[in-house]
């Protein structure tokens, strides 16, 4: 249940929540992030990339899978505009994540360029937490807690690869690849311990289910139709459900 909104908050009341924020991002949400960017920034300097581009794409992409496509791409000698749009295709997750979120923030205080700034912040570890953290704070206080939130995160992965980038001599491919995948398996953590709603679950485990199959038929696209087909499934499981009562 949403907590009412009690009128403007104080500037005070605001930075507590921007700094509730940080500090809750500050500990395993942060560590492990950091731990998958210290895996890229290993990746990169291992691809011939320059601390300042792999630095910059942290920095603007922040979404591991577009980064790891792109460093992919480049080495196979890619031209810039099927580089371009393949980042963007691994990275079209967060268009309906933000608009999800952004209803969540709303408050009148705040005008529309902050919402477009928060939306260069979403990211699934962020998002996942403010879905279920949000509708227990006071609305205003809503927006500066996803962004003390976020920047955590985000400095954080600046920080894992820019030390990766001095560190990847002491690691081999496997504990690269290792730490990168620290990411993808801490966001099926999340989001199996913040989801709270039937279609939520149904849709974990019919993705579940649909991934690991199609994988054996056609690994190229496993992805994007496990996702794809799993959350049809669920949504028409539960439609037909409603149905019957």
């Amino acid at each position: 249940m949403d907590v009412p909104d009690e009128g403007e908050a104080d500037p005070g009341a605001l930075r507590r929540a921007w700094r509730r924020g940080m500090g809750e991002a500050f500990g395993t949400p942060a560590a492990v992030l950091g731990a998958g960017y210290i895996g890229f920034g290993a990746l990169a300097r291992d691809a011939d990339f320059s601390l300042p581009l792999a630095l910059f794409s942290t920095l603007t992409i922040w979404a591991l899978p577009g980064q790891i496509a792109m460093i992919e791409l480049q080495t196979l000698g890619t031209a810039l505009l099927p580089l371009v749009l393949a980042v963007m295709l691994t990275s079209a997750r967060f268009f309906p994540m933000t608009a999800a979120l952004l209803p969540a923030l709303r408050h009148p205080r705040w005008r529309g360029w902050h919402y477009y700034l928060v939306g260069q912040f979403v990211a699934m570890t962020g998002w996942a937490v403010a879905m279920r953290r949000c509708p227990q704070m006071r609305p205003v206080e809503r927006l500066p807690y996803f962004l003390g939130f976020a920047v955590m995160l985000w400095l954080a992965c600046a920080l894992g690869t820019i030390a990766g980038f001095y560190l990847s001599h002491l690691f081999t491919e496997r504990i690269t690849l290792g730490l990168i995948f620290l990411n993808p398996m801490y966001f099926v953590l999340i989001l199996t311990a913040e989801t709270r709603t039937r279609l939520g679950i149904t849709a974990l485990l019919c993705g579940a289910t649909a991934g690991p199959l199609l994988h054996l038929a056609v690994p190229q696209w496993s992805l994007i139709l496990g996702g794809l087909l799993g959350g049809t499934a669920a949504f028409l499981l539960l439609e037909a459900r409603r149905g019957r009562t």
